[in-house]
């Protein structure tokens, strides 16, 4: 039976400059598209307009309120994505503001989808991001995988060129999140599906 491959949105979610985060994505993309089981989708936060004064009415009430232009494509890509894989660093050991700008103006984007991460800084590794980000989905009905990938100290783990130079631990730890998300992912786009139609 031939079916559409699930659409995976690897989120880059450090806009500052000199930022290590595509670096990551980039690594984390290769892995998830050698896996197979998604077609990927990488979005860079740096590219869409996040301002910082949200709407009147929470999203979560007005599942559209008006958004700038310059939000309207990151919107688009965000509801057609089944899973969430959100690269993110440690700020002041929680997340990067424009992060949870891109979250806070929206809702129904994750509501019901299947989100992992992959969290890089100096000695948690993201890990404190993360946990503040479980929190975030879910309150927004989002199911948060357990399995994540995570490099401390990550200045040390990458050549000049990106290259990881041990690379086979992230790589497992890398499938062991890919098969768990694709098992949340799929078991959540059949429930939506139902619910469409009901």
């Amino acid at each position: 039976m031939s079916h559409t491959p699930l659409k995976l949105a690897v989120i880059i979610g450090s806009v500052r400059e000199g930022r290590f985060g595509p670096v990551v994505a980039s690594w984390f993309t290769e892995q998830a598209r050698r896996h197979g089981s998604f077609e990927v989708d990488v979005i860079d936060l740096a590219e869409a307009h996040l301002p910082l004064d949200l709407p009147a009415v929470p999203p979560a009430l007005d599942p559209n309120p008006p958004r700038p232009d310059g939000m309207a494509e990151l919107t688009r890509r965000l509801d057609e994505a089944d899973a969430f894989v959100i690269v993110t660093p440690d700020y002041n050991r929680s997340v990067p503001a424009s992060l949870k700008a891109a979250i806070d103006w929206h809702f129904t984007q994750w509501n019901a989808k299947a989100i992992g991460f992959v969290g890089y800084s100096g000695a948690s590794g993201g890990l404190l991001a993360i946990e503040h980000l479980r929190q975030i989905f879910n309150e927004l009905n989002a199911h948060t995988v357990r399995n994540y990938v995570s490099f401390p100290r990550y200045y040390l783990l990458f050549d000049d060129e990106g290259t990881l130079l041990e690379p086979e631990e992230p790589a497992a730890a890398a499938t062991s999140l890919l098969d768990q998300l694709h098992w949340w992912a799929s078991a959540l786009a059949a429930a939506r599906s139902l619910e469409a139609m009901a």
